[in-house]
């Protein structure tokens, strides 16, 4: 596929002709892998549907991406969204709300913070150092295991993608990614992430309650390449919302 496919909420929400959450998928992402792993990962959904994907940050914020909050352009509202929380099979988990108007988005990246009932979930540490060329890094999210038609194939359960970060002008990323822009750039090592997977944490890799969130995942190519907004540079953003 040529052109990148920013992961937009409302391609998933062309979800209306019945439940995903029936299908059954395989594997995961799209040649990925089952998560076996993620306490903080959040499953969004409107109007009851799987949309976008999401992380705990705090006991009552989840970050996602700006653009799971927007349907041709006009605002989602409140009252049509749910979250589901608290366990990698998104049917077995808690069902949590937004409160109303307490949402609050980043003015630099594709950002949004969207504060909800108490969670009882652990929240993931935040990057305060930047990321590397080179590094390893772990996607997650319960989105299309498939690129034929993607509302077909979204996952029940929470999977994973394998990414290596790349210049943020790496061709893979042309037009997307730029130095000392928000977003940084990824290429595929196994498993692509893909509708449905929008605002779903980029984690860095290492042993069970030591990954530190370092990205929100906004768009991919469904073939070789991905896209995440940085947390590191938005850290003090983060930390000044939550604490309201």
């Amino acid at each position: 596929m040529a052109r990148r496919v920013r992961v937009l909420l409302l391609t998933a929400l062309a979800l209306v002709a019945g439940s995903v959450v029936s299908s059954t998928p395989a594997s995961a992402v799209i040649g990925g892998s089952k998560s076996t792993y993620g306490p903080w990962a959040v499953r969004m959904l409107v109007d009851g549907k799987p949309a976008c994907t999401g992380t705990a940050v705090s006991r009552q914020w989840i970050l996602t991406a700006s653009h799971c909050f927007y349907e041709q352009a006009l605002p989602v509202a409140d009252k049509r969204i749910s979250f589901r929380v608290g366990h990698l099979d998104m049917r077995k988990g808690t069902t949590v709300r937004p409160l109303r108007g307490k949402r609050v988005g980043s003015a630099h990246a594709d950002m949004m913070l969207i504060k909800v009932a108490p969670m009882n979930v652990p929240t993931a540490r935040l990057a305060t150092v930047g990321v590397k060329r080179g590094q390893l890094v772990r996607q997650y999210g319960w989105g299309a295991t498939c690129t034929t038609d993607e509302s077909s194939c979204q996952s029940p359960v929470l999977k994973q993608s394998k990414l290596k970060v790349v210049r943020a002008n790496d061709p893979l990323c042309a037009g997307h990614t730029a130095p000392g822009g928000p977003d940084f750039c990824m290429k595929k090592v196994s498993g692509i992430p893909a509708g449905g997977d929008s605002g779903g944490p980029v984690m860095t890799i290492g042993p069970r309650g030591t990954e530190t969130l370092i990205g929100v995942f906004n768009g991919s190519d469904r073939e070789k390449s991905a896209q995440a907004g940085e947390v590191s540079q938005q850290l003090s953003w983060i930390r000044s919302v939550i604490r309201r």
